[in-house]
């Protein structure tokens, strides 16, 4: 079984289908059989445009949402088959992962 780490970017503003992209994305996930994800919002960052930073009160909304997931290859391949079947264009990462418990 290969597992990766797949993580997604979107901005905290931006909507698909009436909810935030990152939450259609989490239902999306758990509707392909994909057993747990996780959203995290930026303190700050920067991109090809510029950079945000959650104390600047005119830029709430606009920081950047990683949603990530700890999946087989073959779920992160049907997740990313239903971004571009919705016609979403987002940046994505896959890394190899190995998932373990300790003690």
């Amino acid at each position: 079984m290969n597992t990766v780490c797949l993580q997604v970017f979107v901005s905290e503003a931006s909507r698909h289908r009436g909810k935030p992209t990152y939450e259609w994305l989490l239902d999306t996930a758990k509707t392909l059989g994909i057993g747990g994800g996780s959203a995290f919002r930026a303190l700050a960052g920067f991109g090809r445009h510029e950079r945000r930073d959650a104390g600047f009160f005119e830029l709430a909304g606009e920081l950047p949402v990683v949603v990530e997931f700890f999946v087989e290859t073959a779920l992160a391949d049907r997740l990313l088959e239903a971004v571009a079947a919705a016609e979403l264009k987002l940046v994505y990462a896959r890394l190899p992962a190995e998932i373990g418990v300790t003690a």
